[in-house]
C-alpha cells in the first residue's frame, strides 16, 4: 500500500482552510501545521501507485489556496 508525505505551502493566513480540506479527503492519515519553508505536512495512503498520484494531482493540489507541493513517496518497510 504506497504512501506519501506531502509538504504544502499554502497562501498566508489559510493554514487552517487547507487542513480541514485535507481531513475530508478518503486516504489522509493525518495533517499538521508546521513552521519553516513548508506550511503544512500529510500523511497520505492509497491501494496503488496510480491511486496515489491521483490523490496528490486530482485532490490535494486542487484545494484553493495551496500554492505548491512537494511529494516524499515511502519505500516499503
Amino acid at each position: 500500500m504506497p504512501k506519501a508525505f506531502v509538504l504544502i505551502n499554502v497562501e498566508s493566513g489559510a493554514e487552517q482552510e487547507v487542513v480541514d480540506e485535507l481531513k475530508k479527503i478518503d486516504g489522509v492519515e493525518e495533517a499538521y501545521f508546521s513552521y519553516g519553508v513548508y506550511d503544512i505536512i500529510t500523511k497520505i495512503k492509497a491501494d496503488s501507485m496510480e491511486q496515489l498520484k491521483d490523490m496528490v494531482t486530482r485532490k490535494v493540489r486542487t484545494i484553493g489556496r495551496v500554492r505548491s507541493t512537494l511529494t516524499l513517496i515511502m519505500m516499503e518497510e
